[in-house]
C-alpha cells in the first residue's frame, strides 16, 4: 500500500530544548547482556580469585576497577577521560557493580602502581577467559598463530625504543608480540616489548611462557599447531617446537645464504594450485644448522613489478611478474593445502586491525611501562569477553576449513556496539518492577529477544 508523501515527512517548528534531570536513560542498553553474561560465568568472584590481593588496592574494590575499564573499552572509549561520558550511566553502574565510578585519575593513579608481578596476574585472569573459551569450541587442535605489532608512543612513554617501526620510523615504540588461537578467536597471551626488539631473537621466551600456560589450563594434550612469519626463521625456535611435538608452518626469508634463487632459476616445472598460484617442495639443506628441512616454494603472478619481487629479477620480463614466497614444515600437507593453511594467517592481522581500531590496543594511557603493559592485557580481556558472549549469545557456526578460520561468524565490534551495546533505552518501574525499555524497533525487539533466549538456554 502506497502512502502519501505526507504521512511520510515531518514538519520541525524549533530547536529542542535540553533537558539533564533524568536519571533512567541510558546510551549502552545493550550492556545488560553483558552483566548477565558476566553473572552466569561468575566473572566478579573469577576477579576476586585471580586478581584480589594481585593488583593494587583501590576504595572502589578490584572487580569495580577491572570492570570499570573493561567496559570503558568496550562500549567504545579510548582515553580514561572517556570515563567522564559514562558517568550516571544506570547501565554502566549496574553492570560495574558500582554507584559512582572512578574518575579518570583515579584510574590512572591505579594504573601507575602496577608493576610486572600485578601484570602476570592480569595474564593469569585472561588465561582463564581463554581456556573457558575454547573449552566451549571443543576443539581436537590448537592452531596458534604468533606475531608481533608495532604501537607507537610520544617520546616520554617509559620503556619505548626507537626501532621496526614502518610508518613512522623516527618514532619511539613498543613491539608487543600476541599469541592467537584461530578456530576460537581468542587471544592466548600478550607481551608488551620495547620497539627495538627483534621478533625471533625475543621469541623463545614468550613460547616458554605460551607452553607453560597451556600446561597450567589443561590444553596441553590436544595437536599444538603453529604459524608465524619469517622472523621467527630461526634454529632454536624450530628445535624447540619439535622439542614440544607440534606441527609448524614459518615462513622462509629469502636470505642469501639459503640460495633458495638459485633454486628456483633451475626450475622448470611448477605444480599449479589456481590460476595465478604454483609451487614446487624441495628438500632444503641448511649447513648452518646441521639440517634438512623440508621447503615449498610458491610464486604468484602479479600485474606489474612490486616491493615483494625485487629480490628475484632473474626472469624475462615477457614471462610476467612474480611474487615469491616460502614456508618451511613437518605438517603432513600437500603444497596446495599448505599455502591454504598459511593463508588463514590473515585472522591475526584482522584481529590485530580490530584490537588497535576498535579495543583502544594502540592507545598509550599512561607514561609508565607496566601501566601501558596492564592496558594492553585489559584491551584483549575485553576482545575475549566479546567473543565468548557472541559464542553464548546465538553467533552462527561455522565448520573447520583449512584455513583454520574461527568456528563463529563474529561481529566486528563496531557492528556489535550499533546494533546491541550502544542501545538507547529507560529504566522505568511498572508495579516496582525495574524494567528496561529500548523503544518500538521490530529490529531490535527480535535482535535482543533472541540474545534474552539464549543467556536463558545456557543458565
Amino acid at each position: 500500500m502506497r502512502l502519501r508523501k505526507s504521512e511520510l515527512t515531518q514538519r520541525v517548528n524549533a530547536d529542542l530544548t535540553l533537558r539533564y534531570d533524568h536519571e533512567g536513560l541510558t546510551s549502552f542498553a545493550g550492556l545488560e547482556f553483558f552483566r548477565q553474561y558476566f553473572g552466569q560465568i561468575g566473572l566478579r568472584d573469577e576477579i576476586r580469585r585471580c586478581l584480589g590481593r594481585a593488583l593494587p588496592r583501590s576504595d572502589f574494590g578490584i572487580p569495580g576497577m577491572v570492570l570499570v575499564i573493561v567496559l570503558l573499552i568496550i562500549t567504545g572509549g579510548r582515553r580514561l577521560r572517556h570515563l567522564g561520558y559514562l558517568q550516571g550511566d544506570p547501565i554502566v553502574h549496574r553492570c560495574a557493580g558500582l554507584d559512582r565510578l572512578p574518575t579518570a585519575y583515579t584510574v590512572g593513579r591505579w594504573l601507575a602502581k602496577f608493576d610486572e608481578d600485578s601484570v602476570d596476574r592480569l595474564r593469569t585472569w585472561n588465561e582463564t577467559v581463554v581456556a573457558r573459551g575454547i573449552s566451549a569450541c571443543n576443539l581436537r587442535r590448537l592452531t596458534l598463530d604468533i606475531d608481533g605489532s608495532v604501537v607507537s608512543t610520544g617520546l616520554t612513554v617509559e620503556g619505548a625504543r626507537r626501532g621496526f617501526n614502518p610508518h613512522h620510523r623516527k618514532v619511539p615504540s613498543y613491539y608487543p608480540i600476541t599469541a592467537y588461537e584461530a578456530n576460537s578467536s581468542q587471544i592466548l597471551r600478550v607481551h608488551n616489548r620495547p620497539g627495538n626488539v627483534h621478533d625471533g631473537k625475543a621469541s623463545i621466551d614468550f613460547l616458554t611462557a605460551l607452553a607453560a600456560q597451556l600446561e597450567r589450563t589443561g590444553l596441553a594434550d590436544l595437536l599444538w599447531e603453529f604459524r608465524m612469519d619469517g622472523a621467527f626463521f630461526r634454529a632454536d625456535v624450530i628445535e624447540r617446537l619439535v622439542e614440544w611435538g607440534a606441527e609448524y608452518a614459518i615462513k622462509v626469508p629469502f636470505y642469501q645464504w639459503l640460495d633458495l634463487q638459485s633454486l628456483i632459476v633451475k626450475r622448470k616445472r611448477w605444480k599449479a594450485i589456481d590460476d595465478t598460484v604454483s609451487y614446487f617442495e624441495v628438500n632444503l639443506p641448511i649447513n648452518a644448522w646441521q639440517r634438512t628441512l623440508p621447503v615449498v616454494i610458491y610464486r604468484k603472478k602479479v600485474g606489474h613489478q612490486t616491493r615483494k619481487n625485487y629480490q628475484l629479477d632473474l626472469f624475462d620480463p615477457d614471462d610476467g611478474y612474480y611474487e615469491y614466497s616460502a614456508i618451511v614444515s613437518n605438517k603432513a600437507l600437500n603444497g596446495r593445502n599448505l599455502w591454504y593453511f598459511m593463508c588463514g594467517r590473515g585472522a591475526h592481522e584482522k584481529a590485530y586491525a580490530e584490537l588497535k581500531s576498535g579495543f583502544a590496543f594502540a592507545t598509550v594511557p599512561t607514561h609508565r611501562y607496566h601501566a601501558n603493559s596492564a592496558w594492553q592485557v585489559f584491551s584483549i580481556l575485553a576482545f575475549n569477553l566479546t567473543h565468548a558472549f557472541q559464542a553464548a549469545t546465538g553467533a552462527e557456526t561455522r565448520t573447520m576449513n583449512r584455513k583454520r578460520t574461527p568456528l563463529h561468524r563474529f561481529d566486528s565490534i563496531s557492528t556489535l556496539r550499533f546494533t546491541c551495546i550502544n542501545r538507547a533505552g529507560l529504566i522505568t518501574r511498572p508495579q516496582g518492577r525495574a524494567t528496561l525499555d529500548v523503544g518500538t524497533s521490530p529490529k531490535v525487539r527480535n535482535y535482543f529477544s533472541k540474545i534474552v533466549q539464549s543467556l536463558q538456554n545456557a543458565a
